[in-house]
């Protein structure tokens, strides 16, 4: 399997963990951002990534989207599965997963790339870094007011995530789940922000768990 991503992103992160946990072998091909959109849209009729190619007969030919790639690696291969025994607890852990996806992870991005463009720019000063960092934030409309609004989205996050990750080792039943997966994956770029890891140890010490569970490197700062 080939795996089609940006090399920072934490979507594409989120892929990973999924093939991880699967045990599944995979390489991954790091596209520039802008051009990639002349590979994957032909591929899948869109322009985001993680795409993820199966390269097997009977298979399909690419698969867009984290959610997607997680359906797809339950169906192709079942052992050890994403999903939890219980249909109520996966509903739960869908709806969940979507939170993280639509909502969470483009806080997190948010707040990334502010920091990135300003006190955290001493991580990576190069010309080629910052280049990448200011089409993102014209991308996406990132700028104080937006970033404002994010933040305070982490907070209610961050707040609803203690309680559920302090009750039990798991968002939703007794096990990992797709929604444990997300949440390590979306929320990770906060490792590099000083705030955060002052803020909420336990975020992190959660984010390494789920990252040596599914053998994946951890993020920088971890």
């Amino acid at each position: 399997m080939l795996l089609l991503q940006f090399s920072t992103s934490h979507y594409c992160r989120k892929a990973r963990l999924g093939l991880g946990y699967k045990k599944i072998k995979y390489q991954v091909e790091n596209l520039n951002p802008g051009l990639h959109i002349l590979k994957v849209k032909s591929l899948t009729g869109l322009t985001t990534l993680p795409v993820l190619l199966p390269q097997t007969e009977g298979q399909p030919e690419a698969i867009a989207d984290s959610t997607q790639i997680f359906k797809f690696l339950e169906n192709y291969q079942k052992e050890p599965s994403l999903l939890l025994p219980d249909d109520i607890q996966q509903t739960e852990a869908w709806m969940l997963e979507d939170w993280l996806d639509e909502s969470i992870g483009t806080a997190t991005r948010f707040v990334y790339y502010q920091f990135r463009a300003n006190e955290g720019k001493s991580f990576n000063p190069s010309l080629s870094s910052q280049i990448i960092i200011g089409v993102v934030r014209r991308q996406y409309g990132i700028n104080r007011a937006s970033v404002e609004l994010a933040t305070n989205r982490l907070i209610t996050a961050l707040e609803f995530l203690s309680i559920r990750w302090r009750e039990s080792n798991y968002l939703v039943g007794d096990r990992l789940s797709v929604a444990d997966i997300a949440a390590a994956a979306l929320l990770s770029p906060l490792a590099l922000i000083p705030h955060y890891r002052q803020k909420y140890p336990w975020l992190f010490e959660r984010i390494v768990q789920v990252h040596q569970f599914c053998s994946e490197q951890l993020p920088p700062g971890l």
